[in-house]
């Protein structure tokens, strides 16, 4: 007999038109006048938001209960000119309504930032521009009602390799509404999963176990491999809430060691059984979710 199924998570968007968002360029928006911009770019905001709440519903319909919203949900939010910031806080009430139809539903909302997020980097300028951008994301999931907890993660990569200690550093002058909610991930080329361990727990934040990513990075011959248990059980330990545990799911495109992406996932690591939380990073989406979950529950 086995654990209870682990919990699914669908990645932003779905294949079909059913969770679809819009968005736009800084050089699209900059051919409109300034009282253009503010109307389309509301019209835009009000759009996403609409999609966001309906993804709520077909995660919940689906019998899901992860969503990973898009980072660019809001686009060009954070121009210096303000025009998006001020149109988002005439919406709050409305963006509020996020977290508390999530709450209702029983949906984990997190995000994962871009790959421009670099906290660990060599240039300065690449950190201050990196820490904007969570930044602004944490003032955005305040809005949108969602706990200052990893509960509602924002998850990230190490960045630099090498340079765990200013990653360390970087993370400490991290504000409340983003150190609260932050996780690091180990990837496939850089920071393997010893590497961004030891800095969530120097930080003092949680670790995203990737096993595709570890599988590629150390060239393991399968998924049974059992240092795949020996991090699942070892990133537990960092999350102050083990049952929050999240972990990622993927199968390589082309074979074992190929980092992009499957349409499906192809195989489940026994180590992943124990796992409360799973995202699956699949190109299939909705079609990759539904075949794992009955996968699974035929193996219950």
């Amino acid at each position: 007999m086995k654990k209870p199924l682990p919990e699914l998570g669908l990645v932003c968007i779905t294949c079909g038109p059913e969770v679809r968002y819009r968005t736009t360029t800084l050089a699209r928006h900059k051919q409109f006048s300034e009282e253009e911009q503010k109307g389309r770019l509301a019209d835009l905001y009000q759009s996403n938001l609409n999609t966001l709440l309906s993804a709520l519903d077909f995660v919940h319909q689906e019998g899901w209960k992860l969503y990973r919203v898009t980072a660019n949900l809001f686009p060009l939010s954070d121009l210096e000119d303000g025009l998006g910031k001020a149109i988002l806080l005439e919406m709050q009430e409305q963006l509020a309504e996020v977290g508390q139809k999530a709450e209702r539903l029983g949906i984990r909302v997190g995000v994962h930032p871009d790959q421009f997020v670099v906290l660990s980097s060599e240039s300065e300028r690449v950190i201050q521009n990196s820490v904007q951008i969570l930044e602004h994301q944490g003032w955005l999931m305040d809005l949108l009602g969602l706990p200052r907890s990893s509960w509602a993660f924002m998850n990230i990569h190490g960045g630099k390799g090498g340079r765990g200690f200013k990653l360390v550093e970087t993370i400490q002058t991290l504000s409340e509404g983003v150190k609260s909610r932050l996780t690091l991930e180990n990837d496939e080329k850089i920071y393997s999963a010893r590497e961004i361990f030891e800095a969530c727990i120097a930080a003092g934040v949680p670790m995203v176990f990737d096993s595709h990513h570890h599988v590629v990075k150390e060239k393991l011959p399968s998924l049974s491999d059992p240092s795949i248990e020996q991090w699942v059980k070892l990133a537990r330990e960092t999350w102050s809430e083990p049952s929050w545990q999240l972990v990622h799911l993927s199968s390589g495109r082309e074979g074992l060691h190929d980092s992009r992406h499957h349409d499906l996932i192809l195989d489940f690591p026994e180590a992943l059984w124990d796992a409360p939380w799973i995202e699956v990073e699949a190109k299939g989406k909705e079609t990759a979710l539904r075949n794992l979950k009955a996968a699974l529950q035929s193996q219950v």
